[in-house]
């Protein structure tokens, strides 16, 4: 390996140890995808029953920074991904410039979201008093807004810690010999967050353009 050997200290005691740790990771991924589950149920109930109201609410929805946002996110999963492969050709210095690359881009991510959020707060795109439409229904698609893009920010910005350390232990002089499934644990996390935001992309930035 270039710049850097794996070593057997910090590695797993036992295969069993290894395994309950990479099914722990997808039982953890399987209750995400189940608490997103339930506030898309909830998104396409309440937008079955308000269908007119969501597209025009959609409208208010800033597709430049959706889109932006999407080519970005998409663009650090497949950093990640390069990550993994060059972990498993034992190119460390690509793994290292790809993990920093993911957490150039998750930045990026946050950084948009930022202006975003700060463009809806001007033009009062939060449910209250101050809210633009009259119509309830709008402001329920926008209360769903916050909620979901808001919690998954967050899940990023836990994915940001989760990478960085992943790219701190890649710093090594010697690498443990479990980094690999660090890695790879890692960058599943990260492929869900990249996951759900291809899924609130079409709902809360593309209802209602086409009408």
């Amino acid at each position: 390996m270039s710049g850097a050997s794996f070593i057997t200290k910090e590695s797993w005691s036992d295969p069993e140890q290894e395994f309950r740790a990479s099914f722990g990771m997808w039982v953890f991924l399987s209750t995400e995808l189940l608490f997103f589950g339930g506030l898309f149920l909830a998104y396409a109930e309440l937008r079955s029953q308000n269908y007119e109201a969501f597209a025009e609410a959609g409208k208010h929805a800033s597709f430049f920074y959706g889109t932006l946002n999407t080519f970005i996110l998409m663009t650090s999963s497949f950093a990640i991904a390069i990550a993994v492969g060059a972990q498993e050709r034992t190119d460390i210095k690509l793994v290292r410039f790809a993990l920093v690359a993911t957490l150039v881009f998750g930045f990026g991510f946050l950084i948009v979201k930022g202006l975003e959020y700060h463009e809806d707060i001007e033009e009062h795109l939060i449910p209250g008093a101050e809210f633009p439409s009259g119509m309830p229904a709008a402001q329920m698609f926008f209360a769903l807004y916050w909620v979901m893009t808001g919690l998954h920010a967050l899940h990023l910005t836990v994915g940001l810690g989760v990478v960085g350390r992943v790219w701190l232990i890649a710093r090594r002089a010697e690498l443990p010999e479990n980094f690999h499934r660090t890695l790879e644990v890692s960058a599943l996390y990260w492929h869900l967050i990249d996951v759900i935001w291809v899924m609130l992309y079409p709902i809360f930035y593309l209802v209602g353009r086409s009408t």
